[in-house]
């Protein structure tokens, strides 16, 4: 695949997976700064492994959400929780990911998590939006 394409794939998958709105305010925010490391994680996170067929979106936003939390990363953590539930993660899916980072990640990792996630549910309940 070339790179064009590459992006293209990338930006299809990264609107489907955290949503036009997240992809629309990144964009808004390109600058002569970080327009190199939005291509690139456009092209190749977006683009490349999350295009992937070896496993469906649900398996990687899982994934993806316990690297998070044992990573400690906060922001990306919260966008991810949104993200999830545009894939169908269901917020027991997410629970249970978050009790698994528990014993693997440690309690005050995992206790971060929750308290994120909740805060991150309450907003997307608020929102007239969505209410997954």
């Amino acid at each position: 695949m070339d790179e064009r394409k590459r992006h293209q794939q990338g930006m299809k998958v990264r609107r489907a997976v955290l949503g036009d709105a997240h992809v629309d305010r990144a964009n808004r925010n390109r600058s002569e700064f970080n327009r190199d490391f939005q291509d690139l994680i456009t092209r190749y996170a977006w683009g490349e492994i999350w295009s992937r067929p070896g496993l469906p979106r649900k398996t990687r936003s899982l994934l993806t959400l316990a690297m998070m939390v044992a990573l400690n990363r906060p922001d990306e953590l919260r966008m991810h929780i949104r993200a999830a539930a545009n894939v169908g993660v269901t917020r027991g899916q997410i629970r249970e990911v978050f009790l698994q980072t528990a014993i693997y990640c440690g309690v005050p990792a995992a206790n971060s998590a929750f308290h994120a996630a909740q805060e991150v549910f309450a907003e997307m309940d608020a929102s007239p939006r969505r209410k997954p």
